[in-house]
């Protein structure tokens, strides 16, 4: 995304300037807002009504309680299943129907280029975002700075008050979760390519090895086997899997005599690198270089099913309900269904302007499901599920490649540019009559 904040050639006419007709009809133009409005003058505003005055800022600081602290902590049931792999939505089959419903209105979705460097003499009347989102079911807590390259992976271990992320900067920095510090840097000797946690466990992927860290002992392991870089790492079964750059699989299971991860299996078929795993229905899913998903059974750890509907790499992968979804750089994200044969049709498409990076998905507020789409024009949208209506877009300097889901309504992004934001779910506002 080009956050520049000029060379806009659309103009939009503000209806009254800075002391508004009182008179005039207190109700922003329909058409003004579809940008087609010839009414000159036209009785209704030309601009969008200011935000309550509860709006949490850049900053988080307009609550006492979320200064300078995320507060993450890990235990209790949220703190389970929060990531994307097994995101129970509730079953629908109704995809990309709206029904009336949060129509997201959409106004000059531009970050001003001066609010960034902390000189925009506009202020408020600037006509580009003075945020780093839009939407007002989410707000942004703080700003975890410190890594130099993109983030790659982000991870919150079981029963653990610390935060982990990875970067192609070669190293992983812990957080205090109650602070925001950074705790301490480990070097790698490599780029980060993918970091998940599981129970008490961190896995990382590095070129040619997985490590492998236990929390709650401070143990580690090194798991060789791969070969060029780990792009992707799930669990399924009890066993650890690896997406590795020469399109193989590789599978690892726990031996708690030895109290060390033994190899399992090589799963072959991909002809190039795998980006993407995700288990989910007792089936593992890996998305490719190679423009496919393949389906493999976890109890036989076979192929039984290879989707080539998508035209470029398969992203991400996502397993939402009996639905699988996925993303690709062809700018298509595809929901997938399985038919009375077993195998996985697709049952709807859905199409954004630029290519998909990553997907997430977690509940909002209100628990209601909703869908995290990171695209590779600097944005993330966000989506209620299964309507695909628009509720909110994140912006960020570079591409957000990293997504993870915490506890207490947390979420956190990760960029290119090494900066790691806290998010927030908040309670909507109630409507006004």
């Amino acid at each position: 995304m080009d956050v520049d904040g000029g060379g806009n050639k659309r103009v939009f006419h503000r209806l009254g300037g800075p002391q508004s007709d009182p008179s005039k009809n207190q109700k922003v133009c329909f058409h003004w807002r579809a940008g087609k409005c010839n009414r000159h003058p036209c009785p209704f505003l030309h601009r969008e009504l200011p935000p309550p005055p509860s709006q949490q800022g850049l900053n988080g600081t307009a609550s006492s309680k979320r200064h300078h602290a995320f507060a993450a902590t890990t235990d209790g049931p949220s703190a389970r299943n929060r990531g994307p792999n097994n995101f129970n939505g509730g079953a629908s089959s109704t995809w990309g129907r709206t029904g009336g419903t949060r129509v997201f209105v959409r106004k000059m979705e531009k970050v001003c280029n001066y609010w960034v460097q902390g000189n925009c003499s506009y202020g408020d009347k600037c006509k580009f975002l003075h945020c780093w989102s839009m939407g007002d079911s989410f707000s942004l807590l703080t700003q975890l700075d410190g890594h130099q390259k993109v983030v790659s992976g982000i991870a919150l271990p079981s029963g653990s008050d610390k935060l982990y992320t990875g970067s192609k900067d070669q190293t992983v920095r812990v957080w205090d979760c109650q602070s925001g510090q950074c705790l301490g840097v480990i070097n790698l000797g490599g780029e980060v390519g993918c970091m998940i946690s599981e129970g008490p466990w961190v896995f990382v992927g590095i070129p040619d090895v997985v490590k492998a860290w236990n929390t709650q002992t401070n143990s580690e392991l090194s798991l060789s086997g791969p070969v060029g870089q780990v792009y992707a790492l799930v669990v399924g079964n009890d066993l650890l899997f690896a997406g590795t750059q020469d399109g193989s699989i590789l599978a690892w299971k726990f031996n708690a005599v030895t109290n060390c991860f033994e190899p399992a299996a090589s799963l072959k078929g991909h002809t190039l690198a795998v980006v993407s795993l995700v288990v989910g229905a007792n089936r593992l899913y890996s998305g490719s270089m190679d423009h496919s998903i393949r389906v493999w059974s976890l109890e036989t750890l076979q192929c039984i099913q290879t989707l080539t509907e998508h035209t470029s790499v398969v992203m991400s992968v996502l397993c939402w309900d009996q639905f699988l979804l996925s993303c690709s750089l062809d700018q298509q994200l595809k929901v997938w269904v399985a038919t009375q044969s077993g195998n996985l049709e697709v049952t709807y498409t859905h199409k954004e302007e630029h290519g998909l990076i990553t997907l997430c998905g977690m509940h909002d507020s209100e628990a209601k499901p909703v869908l995290l789409c990171a695209c590779n024009d600097n944005t993330v949208r966000v989506y209620d599920l299964p309507a695909f209506s628009e509720r909110g877009k994140i912006f960020s300097k570079e591409e957000i490649r990293s997504i993870q889901v915490g506890p207490g309504g947390l979420f956190f992004t990760g960029d290119g540019t090494g900066q790691v934001k806290v998010w927030k779910w908040v309670a909507e506002p109630a409507p006004t009559a």
